[in-house]
């Protein structure tokens, strides 16, 4: 019996503060795996001046108060034995892809991007088809999660964008929480339409079981074949120090759901409150119930075939 990448579960594999960012010691050297890691999310962007400046209220949502760059990325990937990033161009800067898509032309095997799309202005529809023509862009990616974006959802100001990228294949990643059924009926009208929730649909600042409490709802998507989840920012949602043993049952719960091939592993890196090593090894070492090949295609294989990111030779 074979399955497809979008199925349960093959049967063999069934069983930061405002201050410096996250740093990635704690345990020795760098991580030596077997396997790929690609960190399914990761924000860089600019200073925000007055020859590039941010919108109204950026500054407040920023995870630092400082530019974090490719640079700084590339040396906090090489201690903590992450090979490649998914860049997520932040909100706060506005619908800003330029930095992010320079990191991917200098970095082409390191990085790649999903990038933003102001969905409500109409202008934006004839960027969809020629969309993916930019060099490292893979994909969108689309925050519902604040006051005035919330409504897009359900008001119509969405509508026109899923059929749109159905039929460009271009997958679509989504910071949402607290709508989750809506999600599950437009991945139901649009069974070609990628889609990934970021950070399993926790709302931002949760903490605990009051985080997980929507798991349900999202665990309720895994029948959509066209679904996928992010097990990213976990450490962020924890009450408790690393290894973060509040989350590992919650971890367990989407995996049963969802399978290896749907649930990439991310951190959000400039938010942890832990070194980026550490979320590294939350997966690698501290779920014994995780197989070798659970672990290749969640830490850095999935990710990469669901949105299409060639795998490095011999990968």
């Amino acid at each position: 019996m074979t399955t497809t990448p979008g199925s349960r579960r093959d049967p063999e594999e069934r069983h930061g503060s405002a201050g410096a960012l996250p740093s990635v010691g704690g345990f020795g050297g760098p991580v030596q795996a077997p396997h790929l890691v690609t960190d399914a999310q990761i924000h860089l962007w600019a200073a925000d001046t007055s020859e590039r400046p941010w919108p109204p209220g950026g500054a407040q949502r920023a995870h630092k108060p400082y530019a974090v760059g490719k640079d700084q990325a590339l040396a906090g990937m090489k201690e903590a034995g992450v090979d490649r990033a998914v860049i997520v161009p932040p909100s706060w800067e506005g619908e800003r892809n330029d930095l992010a898509l320079e990191a991917a032309r200098l970095h082409p095997d390191r990085f790649a991007v999903m990038g933003r799309l102001a969905l409500e202005k109409s202008e934006s529809r004839a960027l969809v088809d020629i969309w993916k023509r930019q060099p490292g862009m893979l994909g969108m990616r689309f925050t519902f999660n604040t006051e005035q974006q919330r409504p897009w959802l359900t008001d119509g100001t969405a509508d026109w964008l899923w059929p749109a990228v159905e039929r460009a294949g271009i997958p679509l990643m989504m910071s949402v929480s607290g709508q989750l059924p809506t999600v599950d009926r437009i991945a139901d009208r649009y069974p070609g339409l990628k889609l990934v929730i970021d950070h399993l649909g926790i709302r931002s600042g949760a903490k605990g079981d009051e985080a997980f409490a929507g798991l349900p709802q999202l665990c309720a998507l895994a029948r959509r074949s066209n679904v996928a989840v992010k097990a990213s920012a976990l450490p962020c949602y924890s009450t408790e120090l690393y290894p973060f043993r509040d989350v590992h049952a919650h971890i367990r719960r989407v995996y049963d759901a969802f399978g290896p091939r749907r649930m990439f592993w991310g951190t959000d890196w400039t938010r942890l409150p832990c070194p980026w090593r550490q979320a590294v090894t939350l997966f690698t070492e501290e779920l014994p119930w995780l197989s070798a090949s659970d672990r290749e295609w969640i830490m850095g294989r999935a990710i990469c075939e669901w949105l299409g990111w060639a795998l490095p030779r011999g990968g």
